[in-house]
């Protein structure tokens, strides 16, 4: 669903991720030395598919390349000089990286989905890019181990904006799965609700299915969170609630949380200081 919200969004350039955009700027080179915009009448066949296999070697180096620099800026990390990496040089706003990116590795199995080496008209989209940084993060996690928490947001991640997570959604098994390998799930949303009843009605699919599942125990159906109003408030799974979600109050988790108190205690200019996760 697109709104003009979205769309005006989107229309803001200094608003999206200038990362995403100078490696959509890489891509489009080859794009432009190797598609063959020709009409539907073409008879050579074999033209256009070397087209693609040369635009997919080219695409798969530049995004290999990237990879190694992600990789070097990370080893610069570790040794407290990410500033001075080669990354850092070239997209000033990148911020710090947790996991290795297999951009790689994505780039074929997004290619694989999307034909983007057989497009002649269409070069690689904003779209494009981050759906293969979005695939290369979950594959870094997952090589890396088990995941211990893995956070979603609402409108137009899990269901369509304004819309609601309904039973049919095929994202609600793959949340069980995660939650039954121990993962804890946090659903991370917008929505100011201060009533456990609004945010049920957001995510009645995914509550409903939590109580009836047969595969999660007890203790894994509460590793279950809800995070509303931008992170103010928290509801966590309780299956004798009327909505299955109890409101968690600031104070009851404050003690165990004077570290968060400390760190939004700083001054500003200290907190500008804090590394920022960019993907």
């Amino acid at each position: 669903m697109t709104t003009r919200y979205r769309v005006e969004y989107a229309l803001k350039t200094h608003r999206r991720d200038q990362f995403i955009e100078w490696v959509k700027g890489l891509l489009a080179v080859p794009f432009v030395l190797h598609s063959q915009p020709t009409g539907v009448f073409e008879t050579r066949s074999n033209s256009v598919k070397m087209m693609a296999a040369e635009a997919h070697r080219r695409y798969w180096e530049i995004m290999r390349d990237v990879e190694v620099m992600i990789d070097d800026h990370i080893a610069h990390q570790e040794v407290g000089l990410h500033g001075q990496s080669k990354l850092k040089l070239l997209v000033p706003s990148i911020g710090t990286f947790f996991t290795k990116l297999p951009l790689a590795d994505a780039f074929i199995y997004q290619d694989k989905k999307r034909f983007i080496s057989s497009r002649r008209f269409v070069p690689p989209s904003f779209n494009d890019v981050r759906l293969i940084l979005n695939t290369a993060q979950l594959m870094g996690v997952t090589s890396a181990g088990s995941i211990d928490l893995a956070t979603f947001d609402g409108d137009v991640t899990l269901y369509d904006d304004g819309q609601s997570l309904e039973p049919t959604n095929p994202v609600i098994e793959k949340i069980l799965y995660l939650m039954s390998k121990d993962t804890k799930i946090g659903i991370v949303t917008a929505a100011g609700y201060t009533e456990a009843e609004r945010y049920y009605g957001r995510l009645h699919g995914l509550l409903d299915a939590v109580k009836a599942s047969t595969i999660l125990s007890p203790a894994q159906k509460k590793n279950l969170i809800i995070m509303g109003g931008e992170s103010n408030f928290l509801f966590t799974y309780s299956p004798t609630s009327p909505f299955l979600l109890t409101h968690l109050p600031r104070r009851s988790c404050k003690n165990s949380m004077d570290p968060i108190y400390v760190l939004l205690s700083m001054p500003r200019e200290f907190a500008f200081m804090l590394p920022d996760q960019v993907l």
